[in-house]
């Protein structure tokens, strides 16, 4: 998990810039919203650090990941005096947002006091590492890894509107139609399987608590019907998949199918990636059948023949 890390703020630091230098410039309106936006998420960052070393709750990023994106797209799609394809695209982002945002809220992630409620359980494990026994560690870790990187991140993701903001002449054409169907699709297959999860989740705990033995399925431990049958992570696989597809707008816009923007979609690649193997050493280890779903159910893409 450390070296994965890493490798995540290495290439955090190197692959915006390659990309940013070698691409077409901005031009002095969008240079000025896109400072404006990362002056913004350096504010954000910050206080999410010094609100988690206050509260020693370190979920204060997960509490905004999926409201600060509408923030952004509205932002420039304001600066670009409501171009169609960039109100379209905050149009989106506000959708992903308020589904996200509902999910986080009824799983106990928000508190009427702030910077309370439930702390992810990861943050919680990954502080028994014994390099984060020394406190400063932890704390620098907090810093530049939960607070600087993912709201870094979570900026990098939103900026394909910057780049479709080159494009604000080109009228809407075929890919933008193909990334809001795509975009609205993986939308869809995100609800359910949170909802998937939060059922089985919800009926395992009530058989819990009322005494009642857990059998099939719940005796197992872990969702593996549904979406969880095809592949181990359907919600990341369509969250990867709604930001990879928001991408498409600023090809659509400028007709570069490679630009600087999507050094953002491939971060957050990255970072699942990351993220799903520190989750599944802590499922292997918790549940005994989970090894034998790893081997044969895909992580991210489902198998369109299963032998």
């Amino acid at each position: 998990m450390l070296r994965t890390i890493i490798l995540l703020i290495l290439t955090l630091i190197a692959l915006p810039i390659i990309a940013f230098k070698y691409d077409t410039p901005l031009n002095e309106a969008q240079w000025a919203a896109l400072q404006s936006s990362f002056y913004l998420m350096l504010g954000v960052a910050l206080t999410c650090f010094v609100v988690s070393e206050l509260t020693k709750n370190y979920s204060q990023v997960d509490k905004i990941w999926s409201i600060v994106p509408m923030a952004y797209a509205c932002f420039f799609a304001q600066q670009s005096a409501w171009n169609l394809r960039m109100v379209i695209m905050a149009i989106l982002v506000s959708l992903w947002a308020i589904r996200l945002t509902y999910n986080f809220a009824r799983r106990g992630g928000y508190h009427w006091i702030p910077w309370k409620g439930e702390e992810d359980y990861r943050w919680g494990v990954l502080r028994q590492n014994p390099l984060f026994q020394r406190r400063i560690n932890w704390v620098l870790f907090g810093l530049f890894f939960i607070s600087l990187y993912q709201n870094t991140l979570i900026w990098l993701f939103n900026l394909p509107i910057v780049v479709a903001w080159e494009g604000a002449n080109q009228a809407l054409n075929g890919i933008d139609y193909l990334a809001i169907g795509l975009f609205l699709a993986f939308l869809v297959i995100e609800f359910i399987a949170d909802q998937q999860q939060y059922d089985f989740q919800t009926e395992k705990y009530r058989r819990i608590h009322a005494g009642e033995p857990l059998d099939g399925e719940y005796a197992q431990g872990f969702c593996s019907t549904g979406l969880w049958r095809l592949v181990r992570h359907p919600n990341y696989a369509a969250e990867q998949g709604i930001w990879l597809s928001y991408y498409l707008f600023s090809v659509a816009a400028t007709g570069r199918w490679l630009n600087w923007s999507l050094t953002g979609g491939i971060l957050l690649v990255l970072l699942f990636l990351g993220s799903s193997d520190f989750s599944e050493k802590i499922s292997s280890e918790k549940y005994p059948g989970y090894r034998e779903y790893q081997k044969k159910t895909p992580r991210f893409i489902f198998r369109v023949f299963r032998f």
